[in-house]
């Protein structure tokens, strides 16, 4: 199955079942390349639809403090590039369901990009979401990516207007990133109000799937998402278990499980 089709396949199974993907955030490698094995199948194995797998990095300014510790992990943990795409593989001979690289484009561009993204689709990544290059300085990036079936997926941010939306729509494949609130990522005790508005809107440029995040910690928030959005991203309240049993790894899956399937439980 190609890589678009293991993205399009998820939402349209998500939908033919009447509720929104669920999407996991992980930071690869925490807190270690083993236990992130072990952590994919049981996101899969507990109901998550698409894995987001970040790739750590020493400065990731998306990131709030969590996901920024998770990092911190990973690499001393001793990730690394070639680690990632480890994982991956290894994630890929139990599970065909999608996966994701979220990456920052020096972590793309100083390995020479085509050579990174032939790695990933050699590895079994299905797309790649990077952070902090927008598609106006994207060129060799998206190009690279359509020669071999790779994936982009581009956020929408609240403040982005409407004639920019149009542009990075027109760009993306897999699916649409919107960032309910601004700032950087991590757990919120509210949504935002005009969340269903901000959806619709992009989805007058779009006929991807458009897909939700920053902040969602409750299968509250799930399931109010999972109403006006095709996909719902968790990724903070995620990693916040992972770190709760980062010095016994053994512990994470029994723990990780439970909450995934809590938040899922939002959708169903």
């Amino acid at each position: 199955m190609s890589s678009t089709d293991r993205i399009a396949t998820a939402f349209a199974t998500a939908r033919q079942q009447g509720h929104a993907a669920f999407i996991a955030y992980i930071c690869g490698g925490d807190p270690n390349l083993d236990a992130s094995v072990q952590i994919a199948e049981t996101l899969f194995s507990s109901g998550v639809d698409l894995l987001e797998i970040g790739v750590p990095f020493s400065d990731p300014l998306a990131d709030g403090p969590t996901n920024q510790l998770a990092a911190q992990r990973a690499l001393a943990a001793g990730m690394d590039h070639e680690k990632i795409f480890t994982l991956v593989r290894r994630i890929r001979e139990k599970s065909d369901r999608p996966i994701v690289l979220y990456a920052y484009y020096n972590l793309i561009f100083s390995q020479g990009i085509a050579h990174y993204l032939q790695c990933c689709k050699d590895a079994g990544v299905d797309g790649i979401l990077t952070l902090d290059c927008p598609p106006e300085e994207a060129g060799e990036l998206l190009a690279a990516s359509r020669a071999i079936g790779l994936a982009n997926i581009f956020i929408v941010a609240p403040t982005t207007p409407p004639e920019r939306v149009e542009r990075i729509a027109r760009d993306a494949s897999g699916f649409i990133y919107y960032v309910s609130r601004e700032g950087v990522t991590g757990e919120r005790s509210d949504l935002v109000a005009n969340l269903a508005e901000s959806v619709a809107a992009i989805k007058q440029h779009t006929h991807l799937p458009v897909a939700v995040g920053f902040g969602i910690s409750t299968p509250e928030q799930v399931t109010a998402v999972g109403k006006v959005a095709d996909g719902v991203i968790v990724g903070s309240a995620l990693v916040n278990v992972i770190a709760a049993h980062a010095e016994h790894p053994e512990e994470i899956s029994a723990a990780l499980g439970e909450k995934a399937r809590h938040l899922i439980g939002g959708l169903r």
